[in-house]
């Protein structure tokens, strides 16, 4: 047997658990995002606030602290979820940008990935564009479409 046919159950329960994850966290993920959970989680602060008088002493240190342990663990949940939303979201976007980079005719193809790029980098292309708006070439047409290439061209010369 080769070491790919050893591997090979592991990597199918990995792809099955990752699979799983996937749907288990967009499912909690719109859930968590609707009316339904909001309103739960007023509900359930109603009851934690009316329920304060009836432990003794009233409104103890162990009634506080049911709920900041709640709240605390949902918080530290809620983080990674959030979290993760965010990662797929902005890589979607990113996808979708650059299509349309790559579909216009004279964008900079260079353009594309380019939040690959070290926060310098971007700087650096940032400031690009920034001299090429203040040049001589864009004054009094800020829509003139020019690429990233053209920018050293035009402020260098």
């Amino acid at each position: 047997m080769s070491d790919h046919n050893i591997n090979q159950p592991q990597g199918h329960l990995l792809a099955r658990f990752r699979c799983l994850m996937e749907k288990f966290s967009q499912q909690a993920t719109r859930w968590t995002g609707s009316s339904w959970a909001f309103l739960l989680s007023l509900v359930a602060l109603a009851v934690w606030l009316a329920w304060g008088p009836f432990v003794r002493p009233a409104f103890n240190d162990t009634w506080q602290l049911v709920m900041n342990t709640i709240t605390s663990i949902i918080t530290f949940l809620m983080v990674f979820l959030i979290q993760r939303s965010q990662n797929k979201d902005t890589l979607a976007m990113q996808l979708k940008l650059n299509e349309i980079i790559g579909a216009l005719k004279g964008a900079s193809n260079s353009l594309i990935n380019v939040e690959d790029l070290s926060e310098d980098e971007v700087r650096a292309l940032h400031e690009r564009y920034q001299r090429l708006i203040a040049s001589d070439c864009c004054a009094g047409h800020p829509r003139a479409s020019v690429s990233v290439e053209q920018i050293e061209t035009v402020v260098t010369s």
